[in-house]
């Protein structure tokens, strides 16, 4: 099949930050791929970006694609059936949600003028579309359970071993090669367990599915991984965790309740970290919108935090009932810091003040440099543009 287009809607691009800050919606993950791998791997295609300029040299634009698609649309073999039967004039919607279309002018394509001149067809099946924040973890057990059918399909798992290792339900745990387990208890009644290639499931280690585990990544000693959730490649994860997303690249090797939660990349939660994700009171959370400039009400009872790229907080941090972090901020110190910490902010509950950029380049070049990755000058352009645009939010004068 020729390339793809994944767009980002301008409609919901802002209710997904600060994770669409530095990234397109479609390079999103949520359950075992990010929402571009699942295109490519339904439609065995490559797949490109239609973005913000910002971001188009790290996330660019395949030319010669015309079957654009949106990006915060999960697929499913329905909606690969409808595309594969689209013609050019016409356009996929679900409800006002333009789904898919063929585009002539790729540079010049308009949501407003597909409304205004293509043919309209109506999908008439259920849509996954991630266009709020906490969509993120609200859509993932499902993700999850597609995703592992269209992974596992055909492939055989290399299987457990460990003759210390108790399954259940041993038909839904696919393990790929070079991972290890040892003396955990894996329970995949409820849902799929995927282990990816070259994990480590560590001792102790109680996971129930549904439960995904990406490239290079690690379960610590003890951890209890309550299912619902997805840890992403190279990243290392402990205490409980319940519901959750963490993109890759990010640890939370230590003890400490997170649940509910989102987090990106290059993040790094010190030890014992606890996150509240039900209020006491059990109403509805809010949480920061940057559509509005203020909280909007979730109607979730649970939610906890939504963290952006390369932000980080120090041991013992508390984060109440609907946090969000943005990009490259950095919390520490006792009592609960605010409910919205603008990006590059240093500080915590006694105040904040502005995490200087030529610092925090200094800190992210280390960190991505322990994984042998450089900083380089795409990285840079990307998240200079971020702390320019979020100046608006650092209303204190010092700077650290």
């Amino acid at each position: 099949m020729e390339p793809i287009t994944l767009f980002d809607d301008p409609a919901f691009r802002g209710s997904l930050l600060p994770f669409t800050f530095t990234r397109p919606v479609a390079d999103i993950r949520v359950g075992i791929l990010k929402i571009k791998e699942k295109w490519e791997k339904y439609l065995q295609t490559s797949a490109g970006f239609f973005t913000q300029d910002y971001l188009k040299d790290k996330f660019p634009l395949i030319e010669e694609s015309k079957l654009f698609i949106n990006g915060g649309l999960c697929p499913d073999h329905g909606l690969v059936t409808a595309i594969k039967k689209l013609k050019k004039g016409q356009a996929i919607f679900k409800d006002q949600y333009l789904l898919a279309t063929y585009v002539d002018q790729p540079d010049n394509f308009s949501i407003d003028e597909v409304k205004e001149q293509a043919e309209q067809v109506q999908y008439e099946g259920e849509i996954t579309l991630i266009h709020r924040s906490w969509h993120i973890f609200q859509h993932n057990a499902l993700e999850i359970r597609k995703d592992f059918v269209l992974i596992t399909a055909n492939r055989q798992s290399v299987g457990i071993h460990d003759k210390h290792t108790i399954v259940y339900n041993p038909e839904m745990v696919f393990v790929e090669e070079g991972a290890e387990i040892r003396a955990a208890v894996l329970n995949a009644e409820n849902g799929p367990i995927y282990i990816g290639k070259n994990a480590q499931v560590q001792e102790g280690a109680l996971i129930r599915g549904p439960f995904a585990l990406c490239e290079g990544s690690a379960v610590s000693m003890g951890g209890k991984m309550r299912g619902d959730t997805t840890v992403g490649p190279f990243s290392k994860v402990g205490g409980e965790v319940s519901n959750s997303v963490i993109f890759g690249y990010s640890n939370k090797g230590h003890d400490g309740f997170m649940g509910n939660t989102v987090v990106g990349e290059w993040c790094n939660f010190g030890a014992d970290t606890n996150i509240s994700n039900l209020k006491n009171n059990y109403a509805p959370v809010k949480i920061w919108d940057y559509t509005k400039g203020g909280f909007s009400n979730t109607g979730l009872q649970f939610c906890g935090l939504m963290m952006g790229d390369h932000s980080k907080c120090g041991i013992n941090t508390m984060f109440n009932t609907g946090t969000v972090i943005g990009v490259g901020a950095n919390v520490f110190g006792d009592g609960f810091p605010r409910n919205f910490v603008p990006s590059f902010a240093w500080g915590g509950a006694a105040g904040f003040s502005t995490f200087q950029f030529r610092k925090f380049e200094d800190t992210a070049s280390k960190v991505m440099e322990r994984r042998g990755l450089a900083f380089d000058q795409q990285e840079e352009s990307i998240l200079h543009r971020v702390f320019e645009m979020t100046q608006a939010y650092r209303i204190w004068d010092k700077k650290v």
